[in-house]
């Protein structure tokens, strides 16, 4: 009887269903920062700064495309946001916008030179990496995530702020400070 009733409830159980979607489709589902939000900021931000007249005037002033490293993205938010993630949206895009050159984060750098040393003692001197013709960046690109929560009942607003700063490595001097905002109004 008793396996005849565990059938019966395991038949009954509700079918989960998997649709794939297109990666660029927005949905939300809990109102919470997702992969949209990071992928459209990211966009906004790079295309921002790309196009201010402090940045071309900065690439102006040193001749040549300015290269940049994507530093930290600190998360002062109540969520738990996938920085890396975000940080590696910004990276795509600087990267694919061909109006600026891109160097590796400081983890990757550390992942090269350690190939680049194996292939000191491993490699042919024919084919073996040089050491010291590595690009320095000018500018890095850095700021902080926050959010501010209004709750009244059953409604709820999210504004979700990224503040970045594009800062010239040897002068401190910022070329560029932007905010992009994200407002999200939740009912249940």
């Amino acid at each position: 009887m008793l396996l005849i009733l565990a059938l019966m409830a395991f038949g009954c159980a509700s079918k989960r269903t998997v649709t794939r979607v297109d990666p660029d489709q927005q949905i939300d589902l809990s109102g919470r920062w997702n992969d949209t939000d990071s992928r459209k900021v990211a966009q906004t931000m790079v295309q921002q700064f790309l196009n201010s007249p402090r940045y071309n005037e900065y690439a102006n002033k040193i001749g040549r495309t300015p290269v940049i490293i994507v530093g930290y993205i600190q998360n002062k938010t109540s969520e738990h946001i996938d920085t890396d993630n975000y940080i590696k949206k910004f990276e795509l895009e600087i990267f694919n916008s061909g109006t600026a050159d891109l160097v590796e984060s400081r983890e990757f750098r550390e992942r090269i030179r350690e190939e680049r040393a194996d292939q000191q003692e491993f490699a042919s001197p024919e084919t073996a990496a040089k050491w010291g013709r590595e690009f320095g960046a000018d500018l890095m690109l850095f700021g902080t995530m926050t959010s501010e929560t209004d709750v009244y009942q059953k409604e709820k607003v999210v504004n979700y702020i990224t503040t970045l700063y594009l800062t010239d490595l040897e002068s401190n001097l910022r070329v560029w400070y932007g905010q992009e905002e994200i407002k999200k109004f939740i009912t249940n």
